[in-house]
């Protein structure tokens, strides 16, 4: 399935390639808790940038892996290249024009990362 998304202004837009059951993960860490973000990980080859390059800015911390994603025009982070998957994206889903026809939402320990980051490495894996 082909999936539209973006930000709130509209100014960046993307499309994925997804399943229509999907299992997203809903991180506690300092970041994800406080945008609430829901984590649909997918090999970078499944997302496409439609638009709005330009008006992406990117966000690090800690470490400098992670690449954090965000509007510089509204602040929405719909995407972003995650810590525990660098080959990967990592989709919020809530940022999905439309939703897969089911959704089954993971609890992720992120505060604990080290201990349960090896959990996610599958999902940017293309099958």
């Amino acid at each position: 399935m082909l999936y539209n998304g973006g930000c709130h202004c509209g100014k960046v837009q993307f499309s994925i390639e997804a399943p229509e059951y999907v299992e997203v993960e809903d991180c506690n860490c300092s970041i994800c808790e406080k945008t609430g973000f829901l984590h649909l990980i997918l090999p970078r080859s499944k997302f496409k940038l439609l638009s709005g390059e330009q008006y992406l800015s990117c966000y690090q911390f800690n470490e400098k892996i992670a690449k954090h994603y965000f509007c510089s025009v509204c602040g929405i982070k719909a995407f972003y290249i995650p810590r525990s998957n660098p080959d990967g994206i990592d989709v919020n889903l809530r940022c999905l024009e439309q939703k897969p026809k089911s959704v089954h939402i993971n609890k992720f320990d992120g505060r604990n990362w080290e201990a349960n980051a090896a959990t996610l490495a599958h999902k940017s894996k293309d099958a």
